[in-house]
């Protein structure tokens, strides 16, 4: 069914892209807890940071948020991502070609592709507001879509040309440089936390003489609550519940990390992603939101969400280096895994030039400005878009020979298109759209139901075609 792979004399080095990952290129519990938290403790932290703020969260409703929501990502790797990808050892590409068919499952890649160089876009354009520090050229603002300058267009073909040579060569590379990156990385983004804190209360005149003088400046100063910037959603405790929990969830619920995880000795490596949400997705936005609020309170009429800057006035030269260097480090895998998905669409081409040329896309995309600052909505949609396919692995994988029914359909019967997956792909993509679109939920709440949803109509589905098929 498949068409064969390139040869790995051609690749600098081989990734197993269509067969299981062998024993001996197995890795341990270190590459996986700086690999994430090298991702995850990066320059997007200081975009999303600031938009918690721009969306008028309070206090009580970001902290308590963000620690449930942190803690369901992480089981949600530990418990369904991880087990499947160390018993399969499979990419996620090559496991849903299996199951799908190589018709579906390459529109799905291209969607998947697409998607995380949209992403991939969002971090190169952090690290370029850096560079902006440095060379001075016009950065763009909160609502802006184009590019505004020919500096900003060259500091982004830049740092997306440096990003794609790294993700070329390979898991190993990427997650070598993110242990060296992660540990310095977190320093500084604590650094920029106790720095804006420090100066709230010279701003504020406050005295600290207890946690309750401090509770007291983050509910009435900091994260306020009240009416969000124009053009921005009001975020209470639920809604950052769901965007911590599914900021993510194309990789873990979506499924995307079995091409990561399949390098993982055990499945309890799955708790190694906790570096990445409680250093990241709860210390670094913590500690970005706080300097955006600072940002606020010294000039409210300043809304731009620019990173360099923002690091740059609380760490200086150190803070600029880590923007940069962060931006990289989430880019670094982010484009890795859209190469994969590319390389499963063109299985014949070498995934180290495909990487090459996703990595230009990628450097494209993050000329436009509007993908980052608009961040908090764009992963909520391509987690849903993503989001079925995950529920049709996990029910192919665990369910199925439970309920009798045949696994990796589409290769043990020699087909290009399961019709089962692909009704529970887009008509679960249909009734979330549908329910958005008419009011009954908002795109950051939708994808749970959307999940059990596609589980539901893929089992149904398959019952009813592996019945009626000869």
């Amino acid at each position: 069914m498949a068409e064969a792979p390139p040869s790995s004399a051609a690749e600098p080095v081989n990734e197993y892209e269509r067969e299981p990952v062998p024993e001996k290129a197995r890795l341990g519990f270190k590459s996986f807890i700086g690999q994430y938290a090298g991702e995850h403790t990066a320059g997007t932290e200081l975009m999303i940071g600031p938009l918690f703020v721009a969306s008028g969260v309070a206090a009580f409703d970001l902290l308590a948020g963000l620690l449930v929501g942190n803690l369901l990502a992480v089981l949600s790797w530990t418990l369904l991502t991880a087990p499947i990808a160390t018993r399969a050892r499979l990419t996620l590409y090559f496991q849903l070609e299996k199951i799908c068919g190589r018709k579906l499952v390459t529109l799905y890649n291209l969607a998947n592709g697409v998607m995380f160089c949209f992403l991939a876009g969002s971090m190169v354009t952090v690290s370029a507001t850096a560079v902006g520090v440095w060379f001075h050229f016009p950065m763009p603002g909160l609502n802006d879509f184009f590019p505004n300058s020919i500096g900003w267009v060259i500091a982004v073909l830049a740092v997306g040309v440096m990003v794609a040579i790294v993700a070329a060569y390979g898991y190993n590379i990427v997650a070598r440089i993110a242990n060296y990156a992660a540990p310095w990385m977190t320093i500084v983004f604590i650094a920029f936390g106790l720095v804006g804190l420090r100066e709230f209360l010279n701003a504020t005149q406050t005295t600290l003489n207890s946690g309750a003088d401090l509770w007291r400046l983050c509910e009435t100063a900091i994260w306020k609550g009240g009416t969000p910037l124009p053009g921005q959603v009001k975020f209470t405790f639920w809604h950052v519940t769901f965007f911590a929990w599914f900021c993510n969830m194309a990789m873990h619920i979506g499924m995307s990390d079995l091409s990561v995880f399949r390098y993982a000795r055990k499945s309890w490596y799955g708790v190694a992603t906790a570096s990445g949400m409680f250093l990241g997705h709860y210390v670094a936005w913590v500690a970005a939101s706080i300097l955006y609020a600072l940002q606020l309170l010294r000039t409210p009429g300043n809304t731009d969400v620019l990173p360099g800057p923002l690091a740059d006035g609380a760490a200086g030269v150190a803070g600029l280096i880590c923007v940069i260097v962060a931006g990289w480090t989430t880019a670094n895998p982010t484009i890795y895994r859209a190469g994969l998905a590319f390389q499963a669409v063109f299985p014949r081409s070498s995934r180290y030039k495909v990487t090459l040329v996703t990595g230009l896309i990628v450097a494209v995309f993050g000329m436009f400005p509007a993908v980052a600052m608009k961040l908090l909505d764009f992963v909520a949609l391509y987690g849903l878009i993503l989001m079925p396919m995950g529920a049709v692995i996990f029910v192919d994988f665990f369910l199925f020979p439970k309920l009798g029914l045949t696994s990796f359909y589409a290769e043990r019967t020699g087909g290009s298109f399961n019709v089962a997956a692909a009704i529970a792909w887009f008509a679960t993509l249909g009734i979330a759209t549908w329910l958005v679109q008419a009011g009954y939920t908002q795109i950051y709440f939708v994808s749970l139901p959307g999940w059990f949803i596609a589980a539901g109509l893929y089992v149904i589905v398959s019952k009813l075609h592996q019945r009626l098929a000869p």
